[in-house]
C-alpha cells in the first residue's frame, strides 16, 4: 500500500562481518514498526521481545541470553509530529511533589522507567536503574542501619543520611540515681569516682 510495509512481516538477516544473524517477526503500519515484535537467533532461540509505537521502542523490552532473561528495559515513544512535550519530574525527597517541565524533543524514543539486570542463567536481580526522559533518577535512601547509615534502595550501598534524628540531651532533670549519689556524698570533701581511666 503506497509502497510502504503493512501488516505482519518475517525478516531474515544473515550473519555479516562478525555480527550474528537473526530473524524477527512483527507488524508494520505505514513502514513503521508497531506493537509486539519477537527476535530469534538463527538457531531459533528467543533473544528479544520488543514493543514499538510510531516505529520507536515503547514500554517494556525483554532481552534473553541462552534462554534466560538477561535484562529488561523501559522506553517511552514520542509522537514524531511533536516538537515539544510536557513532562512531570518527581521530587527526590517528597513523593507527593512533582514539577511540570516543557522540553524540546531531540529523540523520539527515550529511556523512561525502571531498567533491571539479572545474573546470567539465573532469575537473581543484580542491579536496577530508574530513568526519566533519558535522565538517571538517583534513588533515595530507604532503610536505616543501626549506626545511622541508610541503604541505597537499588544497590544496597550505604549512604549517609542528612537529617538523622539528634540524640536527646538531658539538660534539666537528673536521674534519681545521680540525685541519690549526690545526696549521700554532699558532706564529703572528696569522693572517689571511677571514670574508666587507666594508668597513673
Amino acid at each position: 500500500m503506497n509502497n510502504k510495509k503493512q501488516g505482519k512481516w518475517l525478516i531474515h538477516v544473515d550473519e555479516l562481518r562478525g555480527e550474528p544473524g537473526y530473524e524477527e517477526e512483527g507488524e508494520y503500519k505505514d513502514n513503521l514498526k508497531g506493537g509486539h515484535w519477537r527476535r530469534y537467533n538463527l538457531m531459533g532461540d528467543l533473544i528479544a521481545v520488543e514493543n514499538y509505537r510510531w516505529g520507536n521502542k515503547d514500554g517494556q523490552q525483554e532481552y534473553f541470553y541462552n534462554g534466560s532473561l538477561e535484562h529488561i528495559e523501559s522506553w517511552k515513544a514520542i509522537d514524531p509530529q511533536k516538537k515539544y512535550d510536557t513532562i512531570y519530574v518527581p521530587d527526590l525527597y517528597d513523593e507527593y511533589k512533582v514539577e511540570k517541565k516543557i522540553i524540546k524533543i531531540n529523540s523520539y524514543s527515550v529511556k523512561d522507567g525502571i531498567w533491571k539486570y539479572y545474573l546470567p542463567g539465573s532469575s537473581s536481580l543484580i542491579k536496577t536503574e530508574t530513568y526519566s526522559y533519558d535522565s538517571v533518577v538517583k534513588p533515595k535512601p530507604v532503610a536505616l542501619y543501626p549506626n545511622g547509615v541508610s541503604a541505597d534502595s537499588t544497590s544496597g550501598n550505604p549512604l549517609l543520611k542528612d537529617s538523622l534524628p539528634k540524640e536527646k540531651v538531658n539538660t534539666g532533670n537528673k536521674p534519681k540515681e545521680i540525685l541519690q549519689f549526690e545526696k549521700k556524698n554532699k558532706n564529703r570533701s572528696k569522693v572517689k569516682v571511677r571514670d574508666g581511666a587507666t594508668g597513673n
